[in-house]
């Protein structure tokens, strides 16, 4: 404890509010990882066709984010962040509060997902502000340990709140709220180098061509368990909003350790290894999916897929892996951030779509569905895997 104390009070005060504020956002992030698949299920009724063209509204802020911020790029990468995660309360407590109509929830889905896609590739920027060329991994994987230590604790808290008080959805939500409320404001402290001003404009170079294609195959990655994932542990096998509560918590508690495991790989072996690796894993989730039923019986199934999705889960601060191999094949440092936004619009315009793909897939495939839909999952797994490979940053530093 004395060791955490001393390290807080030599931390740079700038470094400490960013974290601080990932810490808030890890919070509203446990309410929606938890709550948001039982919260369209059961309080709303949606079946998977209704489920599955909900993520074109819920996604259309991802393809739309590189003219957002660069709309916004005059205010800097702070600034832009605060606006952010005021966008993102605004939108989850909305949800919380709405008649269960379906075109509001479009509405306020689409709002709430506005702050939340304009946050996420302009925190990866930010923080590796803080950051060398040597520790990237290192700054970044101490971003996501932050954020993952908040998600433990916020999801134990809301398990315990629902098994034992059961609060509301609009409960749940107004907490998410409050925490974006608090995340803005620990932003507006904070003053890095990306900070400053910046001339609006899109990058789009053909240097950076695997990168962007990683992105494509990241967002169809992404996709197919923010979408089928946890829709099949709710609508198939049935499982309350405590379940997922307390599978978001493990999921958080195993990522205190993996996060941060994961950038210092990233720094050690390098991002081709890292991406290869998370590809192959992916692969082993996405068949665990698919043929569990068929091995197992329905409990030991049941559990099967539980695990593949805290695998997968725990996989998703993988993505740091793509930012730092952004920043080191950026011809300038100028190009970082928007080459970042760019790459988050870019795998968005697979995740408008393929959700819709997979739940024509699922509800004409009648009972084995879902199946159809994983092994789909495991070809781009195969097609990341060799992808990654082509990955070559000694070629592209011989090059400059």
């Amino acid at each position: 404890m004395s060791q955490l104390v001393q390290q807080l009070r030599t931390m740079d005060r700038n470094y400490f509010y960013f974290l601080l504020s990932t810490a808030f956002i890890g919070i509203a992030q446990s309410v929606d990882g938890a709550t948001l698949t039982n919260y369209l299920r059961d309080n709303l009724g949606m079946m998977i066709l209704e489920r599955s063209a909900l993520e074109f509204p819920r996604e259309l802020p991802g393809l739309l984010i590189v003219f957002i911020i660069g709309a916004l790029s005059s205010l800097g990468d702070i600034k832009t962040t605060v606006i952010a995660n005021i966008l993102a309360a605004g939108g989850m407590f909305a949800l919380g509060i709405i008649p269960p109509d379906y075109t509001l929830v479009v509405i306020f889905i689409f709002i709430y997902n506005m702050g939340t896609h304009i946050y996420m590739p302009m925190s990866n920027s930010i923080g590796m502000s803080f950051a060398s060329a040597a520790d990237l991994g290192k700054k970044l994987g101490r971003m996501n340990a932050v954020n993952t230590a908040a998600l433990v604790s916020s999801s134990a808290i809301l398990w315990a709140l629902f098994r034992f008080f059961h609060i509301s959805f609009t409960a749940a939500f107004s907490i998410g709220a409050v925490a974006y409320l608090c995340a803005a404001f620990c932003l507006s402290k904070v003053h890095s180098a990306t900070a400053s001003k910046k001339n609006s404009r899109l990058v789009l170079r053909k240097e950076y061509a695997l990168y962007y294609w990683l992105c494509v195959l990241f967002g169809a990655r992404k996709q197919i368990f923010i979408t089928f994932g946890p829709w099949v542990l709710v609508d198939i096998f049935h499982q309350p909003v405590t379940t997922m509560t307390i599978l978001f918590f493990i999921i958080s508690l195993t990522g205190i350790v993996v996060k941060p495991w994961i950038g210092r790989m990233i720094d050690t072996l390098g991002e081709r290894r890292v991406l290869c690796g998370e590809a192959v894993a992916f692969l082993f989730v996405c068949l665990g999916y698919a043929f569990a039923t068929d091995l197992l019986p329905q409990a030991q199934a049941l559990l099967l897929i539980c695990a593949c999705y805290i695998l997968d889960q725990s996989m998703s601060s993988v993505s740091m892996a793509r930012a730092t191999y952004m920043r080191k094949l950026a011809l300038t440092p100028a190009d970082i951030s928007p080459s970042l936004s760019m790459g988050t619009s870019i795998d968005h315009i697979v995740t408008m779509f393929l959700p819709i793909l997979g739940g024509i897939v699922w509800y004409n495939g009648g009972p084995n569905g879902y199946k159809l839909v994983f092994l789909g999952g495991a070809l781009i797994a195969l097609l990341n895997f060799f992808s990654a490979r082509f990955i070559n940053l000694t070629a592209h530093k011989s090059n400059n």
